[in-house]
């Protein structure tokens, strides 16, 4: 935006927010909206979707290529590293992003983000072995984790808060639109012209992501008397609290048992490094994550729903295409489609919960009702047995996507409107941090708690001529190896898959209701009708 066309936009809110308020307003919530006037704004905003958009689907779009990319690569045993490293790297890097763009501006930030996420791309292109891939991954999330949190900041530099519900319900969709996607366009390249366009691919959207970014972003940047002081104690400390953290949800039930030393000692670091980071945080003049924010009750409240909501959502879904693997017998292509009818009601519900907040102000009954039905989702997907039909595991799956439409991108939105534009962008990686935690403990803890009760079933009712009765039962089996046993051999392991899964999702539901809970304690605080500067 122009020095001109801001200062018009700044007077014209000025003059409205000298309006006085009705009775009626008062009454009813229904505050006039005022809107601040940004050129470009149109393509601003599709800018800020496609650095999204690369930032989501790198999340998934090797899961199905992995398998190829190991046999060519010769790195079996360090697999789970190229998923690994990018979300550990992303999520350090959230509240570093946050906290550094309330300081020095976020358009620099998130151009050196699309920069660094186009570095990895390239070297991931051009890996000739898994130690150089992994190390491009975790270039790539440090960009990614900035192009997360910083295009949802940005949004709050240029659209008011009444009217950013619109806006971060499209953001929503594109979680949903990459989580389908993702797998789906990494097999399809896998299959086609090699896994290597599947980072190749970045570097045009990247390139236009970063001269839209520098063409168009012209956002309000903080001036300081004095130079600030950057927190460096505190981003070692969450680093390490962070790294162990995901590190002990990928690796405890899996690569190490969780009484093991190596397990016990990285809950041990993440304990010892929380309690140093408080301690640090409270001491330094610019802490990364201010502890003022845990003062305010809103934050906290939707920071515990986001947390529940990551855990709840991931280990559920996290999980689903395997079972849809095993029990229906379709290949991952189709369980990648199966899956559809979920992301499709949470983008439509999204982008229609944006829009009714936007038009009403209201947000507190759409999070709730939003959370309850997710709830609900949960637990009919707990009530699946192995012979049910497609539709209705697709139809369940639905339900839980209109939950999430109705109620994730509104707690990002209420923490956001609950500061000043000088701690948006710390407010928003301070809840998509923990949430991302959230995500990647409930998925690491149902899929352990999944494996354990897998192998022990099988290795009850499978005959040891089938793979049963050992330590490793049933850990060679296959959707194709499953589909060619003999109909009594089949249906023993479709069994097993079930019953081994699915009543993890009720486990799930009292999770959920902690997070239904906080937020009828939420106070229902005005949306800004305009940005408050200085």
């Amino acid at each position: 935006m122009s020095a001109t066309n801001e200062e018009v936009a700044v007077s014209a809110t000025q003059e409205a927010s000298q309006q006085p308020l009705t009775n009626s307003h008062l009454e009813t919530g229904a505050i006039p909206v005022v809107q601040e006037k940004t050129a470009h704004l149109g393509l601003i905003f599709a800018a800020l979707m496609l650095s999204m958009l690369l930032s989501s689907l790198n999340q998934t779009v090797l899961s199905t290529a992995l398998p190829t990319i190991v046999g060519e690569l010769n790195g079996v045993e360090h697999m789970s590293w190229v998923i690994t490293a990018f979300i550990l790297t992303s999520t350090i890097m959230m509240p570093v992003y946050g906290k550094l763009g309330d300081i020095f501006g976020r358009k620099p930030l998130l151009m050196f983000a699309i920069i660094m996420f186009l570095t990895g791309s390239v070297i991931g292109a051009l890996s000739p072995d898994m130690n150089l891939l992994i190390f491009a991954r975790a270039i790539q999330g440090i960009g990614g984790g900035g192009l997360m949190i910083l295009s949802q900041a940005i949004i709050a530099d240029v659209v008011p808060a009444r009217e950013r519900g619109k806006y971060m319900g499209v953001m929503g969709g594109v979680f949903a639109f990459s989580s389908v996607a993702g797998p789906l366009l990494g097999g399809w390249l896998t299959e086609g012209p090699g896994w290597r366009w599947a980072f190749w691919m970045n570097v045009p959207l990247a390139i236009i992501a970063f001269v839209a970014c520098v063409t168009l972003l012209h956002i309000h940047k903080p001036v300081h008397e004095t130079r600030p002081k950057i927190d460096y104690l505190g981003m070692v400390l969450i680093a390490i609290a962070t790294a162990s953290i995901v590190l002990m949800a990928t690796w405890g039930g899996n690569q190490y048992e969780w009484s093991s030393p190596e397990i016990l000692g990285l809950i041990a670091a993440a304990v010892i490094a929380a309690a140093l980071f408080v301690w640090v945080e409270s001491k330094a003049a610019n802490p990364i994550i201010p502890l003022a924010l845990f003062k305010n009750k809103n934050f906290n409240l939707t920071t515990v729903a986001g947390l529940v909501t990551g855990i709840s959502m991931f280990g559920a879904i996290g999980y689903m295409p395997t079972y849809l693997q095993m029990v229906t017998g379709f290949g991952p292509s189709q369980a990648g489609l199966l899956m559809i009818p979920m992301m499709a009601s949470l983008l439509i519900v999204s982008v229609f919960v944006g829009r009714y907040v936007s038009a009403s102000g209201r947000y507190k009954k759409v999070m709730i009702a939003g959370s309850i039905v997710t709830a609900l989702g949960l637990y009919l997907l707990s009530t699946l047995h192995a012979d049910a039909p497609v539709w209705l595991i697709c139809a369940y799956l639905g339900v839980m996507g209109i939950g999430l439409g109705a109620s994730m991108q509104l707690l990002t939105l209420v923490a956001q409107n609950s500061f000043h534009i000088s701690m948006v962008g710390t407010a928003t990686a301070g809840q998509n941090y923990f949430r991302q935690v959230g995500a990647t403990l409930g998925s690491a803890v149902v899929g352990s708690v999944f494996a354990s009760r897998l192998k022990d079933f099988l290795s009850e009712r499978l005959p040891q001529s089938a793979g049963g009765g050992g330590e490793h039962a049933g850990s060679s089996l296959t959707p194709a190896l499953v589909n060619s046993l003999p109909d009594q051999l089949k249906d023993i392991v479709i069994g097993a898959y079930n019953e081994a899964l699915v009543p993890l999702f009720f486990w799930l539901v009292p999770v959920m209701l902690i997070g239904i809970i906080a937020l009828f304690f939420v106070y229902e605080k005005p949306l800004a009708t305009k940005i408050e500067r200085g």
